[in-house]
């Protein structure tokens, strides 16, 4: 397996964004009535992007207020980026041994929200080109976003992975062609991750699939 090119989802496999996401939406919903959210309740829902996940909570009955709770969400949001998130065990040390393949992040994450995130947890020096949910024509699951950077960075599907923690990423890189990796610490449970090439528990397990000893 010759691999050129890898390209990680944000969210839940390179940080844990749950609590700074969950006290966003509590600060925008409560506001309106909604019932406290618990971070159990935001992991189940989030990888959409926040559009989707808005939609989600809000229902039909309440769809009338979402570019107001939106507008809150990115208000809070944007103040209070990473006041809780950290990034998973093993991921600086991995990401520093991966110097020799060229590296992209793909989230469904507004792309200034996610490169603020990876420079304020010293990440972005990692990588030479992150993308967001704003970024391409579509996000994940849809190929689109896999397709774009591949396309930009010049690599072949067949010399790329894409790894993630959800089903989104695993179907977004599948139908652009690419060999994908499931890890299984983050949001998603197992059962979400099985149609991936590789499945791992750790983010370093990732240098034994790409034979890195």
């Amino acid at each position: 397996m010759t691999v050129k090119l890898l390209m990680f989802d944000l969210d839940g496999t390179l940080v844990d964004t749950s609590m700074d996401i969950t006290n966003a939406l509590n600060y925008a919903l409560n506001f309106y009535g909604f019932k406290e959210l618990t971070i159990g309740d935001t992991t189940k829902m989030v990888g959409e992007g926040i559009t989707r996940l808005v939609e989600k909570l809000l229902g039909e009955s309440k769809s009338r207020l979402m570019d107001a709770v939106i507008k809150r969400f990115l208000d809070y949001y944007s103040e209070h980026l990473t006041d809780y998130s950290t990034i998973y065990p093993g991921v600086s040390e991995t990401l520093e041994r991966l110097n020799g393949y060229r590296k992209a992040v793909i989230s469904n994450k507004r792309e200034s929200l996610s490169t603020r995130l990876l420079e304020e947890l010293n990440l972005s020096k990692y990588f030479e080109l992150v993308i967001g949910s704003d970024t391409a024509p579509k996000r994940k699951p849809s190929p689109v976003p896999v397709i774009y950077v591949v396309s930009k960075l010049g690599i072949s599907p067949q010399e790329s992975m894409m790894i993630g923690d959800s089903n989104y990423d695993i179907e977004a890189g599948k139908k652009a062609g690419v060999i994908t990796v499931a890890v299984t610490y983050g949001y998603k449970e197992k059962e979400y991750l099985k149609d991936a090439d590789y499945m791992i528990d750790e983010f370093n397990n990732l240098l034994g699939i790409l034979d890195i000893h």
